[in-house]
C-alpha cells in the first residue's frame, strides 16, 4: 500500500518552489548544447532528459529536467535552484546567441502519483500551449509531472510533495539544497544513473573534469540511499564504525519516512552507519541505472 492512503492515482498537486525556464530562440538548442552537461543535439524534439549545469570545476550548480520541444524551444524544469538566479547567471554567457531565456511565470509545475496518460518513457506527452506531461516513473513507483497554465493550478499538499520528494531520493535524483549547489561532481551524485551527462558530446562547463574523471576511472565515491528514524539534515555528516564516510547530500521526510542520500565512497568496509549519531539503514548504492 502507499505511505499515504489519501494520494490517490490521478489527484494533482503542487510542487512548490518548482519553476520553469524557458530557452526561446533561433539559437536556444545550440547554447542548451555548450551550456549544459547532457547531449541535448542528440535528444530528438518532443523527448527529454536528466541534465544540469556545472561550474568550471566539474561542480553541479543546478540539476533539472530538460525538455526539448523543438530547436527552438528548450525548457527546464528546475526542481531546488533559484529559478530567477539561474537565468540571470546563464543570461552572462548568451553573448551573440539569438535566444531569450526567461522562468515562465505563466506556467506551474505539478505532480501526479500514477502513470501519464499521454506521455512515455522519454517521450513528452501534450502540447507546449496547453498540458505537458513527463514521465517520472521509477524505484517501483508510476508518476507523472505536469507542466500546466498558471490559471489551472492545483492546489498545494503539503504531504504529498513530500512524499514526492521521497520518491525522487529513491529514484536516485539528488535534490540539492542551496548549500549543496557547486559541491559535487556529476559522478559522486551517481547522474550516470540517470543518464543525466555525456562525456562525449564536446565542451561544455566542467567537461573536462567529467570526461577525465569517467575514461581515468577515478570515480571512487557515489551516492547510497539511507533510511532514518528522523529527519536528517543536507550537509550532516556520516561516520562509519571508525571514521567519517561522507556527506548527506540531499535528505526529504514526510513525518514518518525520512530517507537521505549520502555520496560515500563506492568500496568500504561492512558495519553499523551512523548520521548525527544516530544510527541509519542504507536501503541501496545508487549505482546502476534507473532509467
Amino acid at each position: 500500500m502507499p505511505d499515504n492512503p489519501h494520494a490517490l492515482p490521478g489527484q494533482v498537486f503542487a510542487l512548490p518552489g518548482q519553476r520553469l525556464i524557458a530557452l526561446e530562440g533561433r539559437d536556444a538548442a545550440a547554447f542548451a548544447q555548450a551550456q549544459f552537461m547532457n547531449d541535448v543535439k542528440g535528444l530528438a524534439d518532443g523527448h527529454w532528459q536528466w541534465s544540469g549545469w556545472l561550474t568550471p570545476k566539474g561542480r553541479a550548480i543546478a540539476l533539472f529536467a530538460l525538455l526539448r520541444l523543438s530547436d527552438q524551444r528548450i525548457w527546464l524544469a528546475v526542481p531546488d535552484a533559484d529559478a530567477g538566479a539561474l537565468v540571470e547567471a546563464l543570461k552572462r554567457f548568451v553573448f551573440r546567441s539569438k535566444l531569450a531565456l526567461a522562468v515562465r511565470e505563466d506556467l506551474v509545475i505539478e505532480g501526479r502519483f500514477g502513470a501519464p496518460e499521454r506521455a512515455s518513457g522519454a517521450a513528452i506527452g501534450g502540447e507546449a500551449d496547453g498540458i505537458v506531461e513527463l514521465d517520472f516513473s521509477g524505484a517501483g513507483e508510476a508518476r507523472t509531472l505536469l507542466i500546466v497554465p498558471a490559471a489551472q493550478a492545483a492546489a498545494a499538499d503539503e504531504t504529498l510533495a513530500a512524499r514526492w520528494a521521497l520518491a525522487d531520493l529513491r529514484h536516485g535524483l539528488p535534490r540539492l539544497a542551496a548549500a549543496q549547489a557547486e559541491q559535487w561532481t556529476p559522478q559522486q551524485l551517481s547522474l550516470d544513473r540517470l543518464r543525466g551527462y555525456s562525456v562525449k558530446k564536446g565542451c561544455y562547463p566542467g567537461q573536462e573534469i567529467v570526461a577525465r574523471t569517467h575514461f581515468l576511472g577515478k570515480a571512487k565515491r557515489g551516492l547510497a540511499l539511507f533510511a532514518a528514524a528522523a529527519p536528517v539534515a543536507a550537509g550532516a555528516e556520516v561516520r562509519g564504525e571508525s571514521a567519517a564516510l561522507g556527506t548527506v547530500a540531499a535528505s526529504a521526510s514526510d513525518g514518518a519516512t525520512h530517507l537521505a542520500l549520502a555520496v560515500l565512497p563506492l568500496e568500504r568496509a561492512a558495519g553499523g552507519t551512523w548520521i548525527d549519531g544516530a544510527a541509519v539503514e542504507e536501503i541501496a548504492l545508487l549505482d546502476g541505472l534507473a532509467r
